[in-house]
């Protein structure tokens, strides 16, 4: 996980236990045991925070999938034409036929 073989792991202990003593070797390694473990339950905490706030869908109610742009632009079942595009039609044809008089 840290890259750090068995050997080099050994090696790492005896020059702690040379540099701060067998009385003390201990209490540091305790100490950086618990600093490794907060800062793991920190990373952890953050990353789901951000997971969450990420989360569209479960926040705005809003499906990724629904926002692809060839679905928006395709036309649906349900769409009908409004009335301001029947009254343009029939605009349409009145002036073809004052156009052909």
């Amino acid at each position: 996980m840290s890259g750090i073989g068995g050997s080099e792991f050994i090696l790492l202990c005896l020059i702690g236990l040379l540099i701060l003593g067998p009385e003390r070797l201990p209490r540091v390694a305790r100490q950086i045991g618990a600093w490794i473990g907060k800062a793991r339950q920190l990373t952890r905490s953050l990353q789901r925070q951000l997971e969450d706030e990420l989360d569209a869908e479960k926040n705005f109610g809003i499906n990724p999938d629904d926002l692809n742009p060839n679905k928006l632009l395709s036309p649906r079942d349900d769409d009908a034409p409004s009335a301001v595009h029947d009254k343009d039609e029939s605009d349409d044809k009145e002036g073809e036929s004052v156009a052909k008089k």
